[in-house]
């Protein structure tokens, strides 16, 4: 009497070997922070290891000191991104808070703080447009952001002539974000102090708070999440007059890291922010991401643009690089994306 033939069992290595790539998306899937920090790590070796001299605190305090605006910026583009959106007003929005409150201070007497207030507000006002034309005429962010981009551009330009603000015309607590702030042997300012302390409120509003649970659900799943009885306009909405108000704190710790408010004050800007939450691990495609990436994205932007300057070489391996990264990191999130949980 025959057995029935049976089909052939796959290689115990072959399964083993898919079983540890599973495990691999998985676990990069849940903590989308530990490819930039193990890649913000391998860099600070590398660096260091071509010029000593990037390890050293005066490197250290540069590459902080030339983060912190962006890394503004990114936290709120963060927030954006996380619904699926995408912002290329951002450098706009801050940069219009941050000259109309210059022009306060300086041409009109306004009282520091209540200009630095103005800036905060028109930063809000910028997200209250864009998340108004987003969650309730139903448009898609990439062509709205690049509308109101040249709308923030133009009113920027109409209100200064395209002139830049001095900070000697400016009281001194506009440019208060600039003090000197010693600690631990690095030359930091007020200014970082007070991105790190943004970064601490949205993490831990993300983190633990239903506002950030309806943010992830959003960007997950919108349809899923409109479902569930999630009110997804107002939390789109919610989301993009949070950002403004980012981008209006940005501008006043532009202004103290410059020394002065000028209208080309952020070179690069949606592009640098956009890439520091891509490289931080934040998915395109919402949903997945967090700030703490997206701090360690900007360093890392950064990071090579200072070790290869130190290293001798010339701005464009940085952008060469950098581009590389994105591209990397965008295929990496496709990967990842193929694991829901």
């Amino acid at each position: 009497m025959t057995s029935p033939e049976t089909a052939p069992k796959a290689p115990a290595a072959t399964s083993r070997g898919a079983s540890r790539v599973l495990r691999a998306q998985h676990f990069l899937h849940e903590r989308p922070w530990v490819s930039p920090l193990a890649l913000l790590v391998l860099s600070i070796a590398v660096f260091t290891l071509l010029n000593p001299a990037f390890a050293q605190p005066r490197a250290i305090s540069l590459l902080l000191q030339q983060t912190a605006v962006v890394a503004a910026l990114a936290v709120g583009q963060t927030l954006i991104i996380l619904t699926g959106g995408i912002d290329l007003s951002v450098g706009a929005a801050a940069i219009l808070g941050c000259m109309s409150s210059a022009l306060l201070a300086s041409q009109h007497g306004l009282p520091a703080p209540a200009a630095i207030t103005v800036g905060i507000l028109i930063g809000a006002l910028c997200g209250l447009l864009n998340g108004a034309l987003v969650s309730r005429l139903k448009l898609p962010p990439f062509i709205v952001t690049l509308g109101t981009l040249s709308v923030f551009t133009a009113l920027t330009l109409m209100l200064t002539g395209g002139s830049t603000v001095q900070g000697r015309d400016m009281p001194d607590a506009m440019t208060a974000a600039g003090t000197r702030v010693p600690f631990l042997g690095l030359d930091l300012n007020l200014g970082i102090i007070v991105v790190g302390l943004v970064y601490l409120a949205v993490g831990l509003a993300l983190g633990f708070t239903a506002w950030g649970r309806r943010v992830y659900a959003v960007g997950d799943a919108p349809e899923a999440a409109r479902l569930a009885g999630i009110s997804v306009g107002r939390v789109l909405l919610s989301v993009y007059i949070v950002a403004g108000v980012i981008y209006g704190i940005a501008a006043w710790v532009l202004i103290g890291r410059a020394g002065a408010a000028s209208p080309n004050g952020i070179v690069d800007a949606n592009l640098a922010s956009i890439t520091a939450v891509v490289i931080g691990g934040t998915s395109l495609f919402g949903g997945r991401g967090g700030v703490i990436g997206t701090v360690l994205g900007a360093l890392i932007v950064q990071s090579f643009a200072i070790g290869l300057t130190l290293a001798g070489l010339d701005d464009e391996y940085r952008v060469l690089a950098v581009g590389a990264l994105v591209i990397a990191a965008v295929a990496a999130d496709q990967w990842i994306r193929k694991v829901r949980t």
